[in-house]
C-alpha cells in the first residue's frame, strides 16, 4: 500500500477547499520499512521584492527609491539638438539632487 504524505497539509487542504489550485512537486521517497512513500511539497511562492516608491516625477523622467537603491531615469526626444538634450538632462539631474537633499541624503 502506498501512502501520500503532504507537507504543510493544513495550508494545502485549506487552499483546495477554497477552490484554488495548489502547485507543487511529487517525489517518491523510500521509507525505513522498505515501502515507498509519495511526498507532495507545495511551492511557497511569494512576492520577492517590493515595488519601487516614486520620490519625484521629473520633467523628462523620474526618481524612485527601492529597498537598496535610488533610481534616476531620464528620457529626451531625439528631435532635440545636443545642447538642448544636455540642458534638459542637467535640469532633471539638478531637480533629482534637490529632491534627495529634501529627504536628507545630501549634506
Amino acid at each position: 500500500m502506498k501512502k501520500i504524505e503532504i507537507k504543510n497539509e493544513k495550508e494545502v487542504l485549506n487552499t483546495l477547499k477554497s477552490g484554488r489550485i495548489v502547485e507543487g512537486r511529487l517525489a517518491l521517497v523510500p521509507t525505513d520499512d522498505g515501502s515507498i512513500l509519495i511526498e507532495f511539497v507545495a511551492y511557497n511562492r511569494q512576492r520577492k521584492r517590493q515595488p519601487d516608491v516614486l520620490i519625484a516625477e521629473l520633467e523628462h523622467g523620474w526618481l524612485k527609491e527601492s529597498p537598496k537603491r535610488y533610481k534616476f531615469f531620464n528620457s529626451v526626444k531625439k528631435t532635440l539638438e545636443i545642447p538642448q538634450v544636455q540642458l534638459a538632462m542637467q535640469r532633471d539631474m539638478n531637480a533629482a539632487m534637490a529632491e534627495l537633499d529634501v529627504i536628507g541624503l545630501i549634506r
